[in-house]
């Protein structure tokens, strides 16, 4: 088993890189994510969910592109694996850090972990702990369907017939007769495969070291727990390997759809090792987040936590569109954007993710601090600019330290530039990332910045 780690938004020289797990490399190279299919591949789990959830299109990303001499990564971050080459991509602000914490500190912002003790929020193995991430929330999500309901099959031996005598059961357990006929029916229970996979999924995770503040990170998870305990009283940890054989293929249902990714889900949670180091053949497995949708989603628990009054258009529910036409229909969606009471204090903000070309200088006054941004991304912005309208746009993006910009808890932001026609500035304010080694360090520097960032966008809304 050998390993190839990466960063996003980099390159990686091929000659580096042995001849078997090249093989591997060109297996998931060159192909967009929503062409590896997830019926031919469960052990893949890509999200967000939805490849086309707010119209960034993940679906056709690439998780990465190789060349005859060199490996390209973009916003795609995870862990992926074919045979025995596996592919860990970092975050790039972890290149120098043995662990990934922006990754991780970026996930439990998004899916709402509340992990108090932070000495040991990372284990030796920070791909399983993505998982129990994610666990609580597509829990959650599932449970607002309710409890998945499922035809069972179920033998009785009473004097009340409901169903079909099963006649040598019958002739054995009740001869002589004793006024007791053994039948079969089929019933809806919630004491089923789905629900069993969960409670086994619960009473293992239960046993991590994360395990207790992951089930117990709020009241909804609680109840939520709860519900699954008392909805499978048959639960016997020894039928753990048949549950997990009896839900190998996805169930599709048509009302209980977000039991689908949940099942993914405990699988890859009960089969981790199993996945990790016994896999099929040339099946691809892993788990792989946007970085673009990630970023996007971290800004937005950061403006909700500081009260920054943006708003967050959401194209997978039509929240918040905005459409290019007097009476039309069809909406597009700005990451986040505010309106004021005129043009002059309306903003569009974009999130990015990606590297953009920005040059710094130490001196902010000095004017030489410009930005350079992707002729697509510049004309959509425009257009929302026009749309809205509003006079203002800023670029949202992590800020790479460097040597001009130093290692303190700064936001910079880049001088805008003016637009001709109608007018306008579209600027960027850059958020820097923590380079700490030591967790808690990381964690009490991410929430300083993100303090002075939410307090910057605030004088510009005001």
């Amino acid at each position: 088993m050998s390993l190839i780690q990466v960063t996003d938004n980099s390159s990686k020289e091929l000659k580096d890189i042995s001849e078997s797990d090249r093989n591997g490399l060109y297996t998931i190279a060159n192909i967009a994510i929503g062409n590896l299919s997830l019926n031919d591949n469960p052990n893949l789990l890509v999200f967000p969910r939805d490849l086309d959830y707010y119209g960034d299109k993940i679906g056709e990303s690439q998780i990465i592109t190789v060349n005859k001499e060199k490996i390209f990564t973009g916003n795609v971050m995870g862990f992926v694996g074919v045979n025995d080459m596996q592919l860990d991509i970092k975050s790039r602000f972890a290149k120098d850090c043995p662990q990934d914490y922006f990754l991780h500190y970026m996930l439990q912002k998004v899916f709402s972990i509340n992990l108090f003790d932070i000495k040991h929020t990372i284990s030796t193995e920070p791909i399983f702990d993505f998982l129990l991430y994610l666990f609580p929330h597509y829990l959650k999500k599932a449970m607002r369907q309710g409890i998945f309901k499922q035809y069972q099959k179920k033998q009785y031996n009473n004097a009340n017939v409901r169903g079909v005598i099963y006649v040598s059961r019958h002739i054995r357990e009740n001869i002589p007769f004793r006024g007791t006929i053994s039948y079969d029916t089929r019933e809806h229970s919630y004491d089923n495969k789905i629900t069993q996979l969960v409670r086994h999924t619960i009473e293992y995770i239960r046993q991590k070291p994360l395990g207790k503040q992951i089930l117990q990170n709020d009241a909804d998870t609680i109840s939520c727990v709860s519900q699954i305990v008392l909805a499978t009283p048959s639960y016997a940890q020894a039928n753990r390997h048949k549950v997990i054989h009896a839900n190998i293929r996805p169930t599709i249902h048509p009302y209980f759809v977000d039991y689908t990714p949940l099942q993914r889900l405990c699988i890859q949670i009960l089969r981790h090792e199993t996945i990790k180091y016994g896999q099929e053949k040339d099946k691809v497995y892993g788990i792989l987040f946007d970085g673009a949708w990630l970023w996007e989603e971290y800004l937005a628990t950061i403006f909700k936590e500081k009260g920054v009054s943006i708003i967050h258009a959401k194209n997978k529910t039509g929240e918040n569109g905005i459409s290019l036409y007097e009476h039309g229909t069809k909406c597009y969606y700005p990451d986040f954007y505010y309106r004021g009471a005129d043009a002059e204090k309306s903003f569009v903000l974009d999130a990015k993710y990606k590297r953009l070309n920005i040059g710094f200088h130490i001196d902010e006054q000095s004017g030489k601090n410009t930005i350079s941004i992707n002729r697509n991304d510049l004309f959509q912005m425009i257009t929302y600019m026009h749309v809205l309208p509003a006079m203002h746009c800023a670029l949202l993006y992590p800020l790479e330290v460097n040597e001009n910009v130093g290692n303190g808890i700064i936001v910079i932001k880049a001088n805008p530039r003016n637009l001709n026609g109608f007018g306008g500035e579209i600027s960027g304010y850059g958020l820097r990332i923590s380079k700490a080694t030591e967790m808690e360090t990381f964690w009490s520097e991410m929430k300083a910045t993100e303090d002075i960032f939410s307090d910057k966008l605030q004088q510009i809304l005001c």
